[in-house]
């Protein structure tokens, strides 16, 4: 895969749906314009000077023939000449980003057994990535392996899914992902159980935070489709089972155990009698 250049170009910077170029710094454009129309008023105040007009003449054709040349001349001419030189800082900015680091879920069934690890780790090591965290989920056939990449920003999706399967893994998936990945998951899960131990009814918002999944209505849960993992289905005592469905990203055996803990709460705390005033 062909990596995209670590020096954009000028044109780059473009916008996408204008198709204009951004507006470049006050004083770089300044300096461009001073540049490109000096020597064109000197000449044409050299012709002018020396002919034998009125000196109300010559002043408006001075002041007619600067303002032609600074709409017509002068600012096209800066813009095209110049035109990496005024955009410079952003060319900058635009390189700094496109090197910067960027964060990567990623998901893979390695065997279960030894050096699968290590020879997962260093093709990922060829991408000069850094892994950040990572959770081994125990499944039929071998293991789930859970990373949170930091790779250089030129690494793309392909080239991530290419050292994932040459380091042994198959059925990987990855997905762009933030810092908020990082988050303590046990911590998150403790802060739900508290709050679904207040107030039962949070359960199904409980969950789909938990797991980032959206809740599916009773019309389409109940709906078939192919058995990928992306949906989960968790019992409640009150109102039935509540459906889950997370596309492209299959829910792990430990996400699943932890909605089920959820929901248990959830039932132990709803059928739990209140106290009394004299109790409280």
């Amino acid at each position: 895969m062909k990596h995209p250049s670590s020096h954009p170009t000028a044109q780059e910077l473009r916008c996408e749906v204008c198709g204009q170029m951004p507006e470049p710094p006050k004083a770089r454009l300044t300096v461009a314009n001073v540049a490109v129309m000096l020597p064109i008023e000197l000449l044409v105040h050299a012709l002018v000077v020396e002919t034998h007009l009125p000196y109300v003449a010559k002043v408006l054709v001075l002041a007619l023939t600067a303002t032609v040349l600074v709409i017509w001349v002068a600012e096209p001419s800066a813009a095209r000449l110049l035109l990496r030189w005024l955009h410079a800082p952003a060319l900058r900015r635009r390189r700094q980003l496109a090197a910067a680091p960027s964060l990567w879920r990623a998901r893979t069934m390695l065997r279960d057994q030894p050096g699968s690890l290590q020879r997962i780790t260093r093709a990922l090591a060829r991408l000069d990535s850094n892994i950040l965290s990572i959770h081994v989920h125990p499944v039929p056939g071998g293991v789930l392996d859970e990373f949170v990449l930091s790779v250089p920003g030129h690494v793309r999706e392909r080239e991530l899914l290419t050292a994932l399967h040459d380091g042994g893994g198959s059925s990987s998936h990855v997905w762009p992902t933030t810092a908020l990945a990082m988050a303590d998951g046990q911590t998150k899960a403790l802060s739900l159980a508290a709050r679904i131990a207040a107030a039962p009814d949070e359960l199904p918002l409980a969950v789909a935070e938990l797991l980032h999944a959206r809740i599916l209505p009773p019309s389409d849960a109940a709906g078939t489709g192919p058995d990928d993992g992306t949906r989960l289905k968790i019992p409640t005592a009150w109102d039935g089972p509540i459906t889950f469905s997370r596309p492209g990203e299959p829910f792990t055996p430990a996400e699943s155990a932890r909605a089920h803990r959820l929901a248990e709460v959830a039932e132990i705390t709803s059928y739990r009698p209140a106290a009394s005033p004299t109790e409280r």
